[in-house]
């Protein structure tokens, strides 16, 4: 037992928006778990040769894709060719998104188009063929990015909030349809974690960084490989009868009503 339910050894996992951050760190730690690790990213050829150096160095062989995870047909392709070169998907965990900041008011419609197509749709376009070759095979997981604002509203983060919250719906309805063929289907919603996105906020006399640590009851920002466990969790045998479930890995914001961490 032990050990042995969180092997994944012989599996291969497919990491979106990993050239970087939370992404790169989740699937540093599916690797060490012993999966084959595939990433994906979009903006550019350079930013995955680069994150795939970054892996090597850590001792991690990774395979990188380049490809838009809200287009059906570069999504078919590289799923092709990802099957060719290593084997299908047993593990795929939908990362790729992003944010605008833009108070509801202001925001222009193309603006939140683009993120709900990113934060919502590319999930469901990414997830379906996976989804498919998984039930043939009888077996899978799958594992979204949600976020803490699939609970919590804040200020100017109203798109981004509303595809969260429909993600952590989505994943639960992925998870009723197809857990009869044994394909377990959950969430992991991040706190505030120290990346180089937020380093310029991570500063003493920041507003924002002394809010952040004063507000999480664990009083400072999340390490980003404080993700691994969890995701390796969620990826493994060990999490065979868990599905529709969004493990939260916030340092406590989401148990607590607010009060700074230093107050009694």
């Amino acid at each position: 037992m032990s050990t042995a339910l969180f092997n994944l050894e012989g599996k291969v996992a497919l990491v979106t928006g990993a050239t970087h951050g939370l992404g790169m760190a989740m699937g540093k730690g599916l690797a060490k778990a012993g999966a084959t690790l595939v990433i994906n990213g979009h903006s550019s050829q350079e930013k995955i040769d680069s994150a795939l150096e970054d892996y090597r160095n850590h001792g991690i062989n990774a395979l990188g894709y380049r490809f838009d995870v809200t287009n059906e047909t570069q999504v078919a392709d590289a799923l092709e060719a990802i099957e060719k070169d290593v084997g299908p998907v047993d593990i795929l965990v939908n990362n790729a998104g992003i944010i605008r900041r833009t108070p509801l008011l202001e925001m222009p419609i193309e603006e939140w188009e683009l993120v709900l197509k990113t934060d919502l749709t590319g999930v469901f376009t990414m997830t379906r063929p996976v989804a498919k070759s998984m039930i043939g095979r009888g077996k899978g997981k799958i594992i979204n990015i949600c976020s803490m604002m699939s609970e919590l509203g804040r200020n100017s983060v109203g798109a981004y909030a509303a595809a969260k919250g429909g993600l952590k719906m989505l994943t639960r309805n992925m998870a009723t349809e197809w857990a009869k063929y044994n394909i377990q289907v959950n969430g992991i919603g991040p706190g505030y974690f120290a990346t180089s996105q937020t380093a310029p906020i991570r500063v003493d006399g920041n507003p924002m960084n002394e809010f952040i640590i004063s507000r999480t009851p664990a009083g400072k920002w999340g390490d980003p490989d404080d993700l691994q466990g969890a995701t390796i969790f969620l990826a493994s045998d060990a999490s065979n009868f868990v599905t529709g479930q969004i493990l939260y890995v916030d340092g406590g914001i989401l148990a607590t009503i607010g009060r700074p961490a230093n107050e009694v």
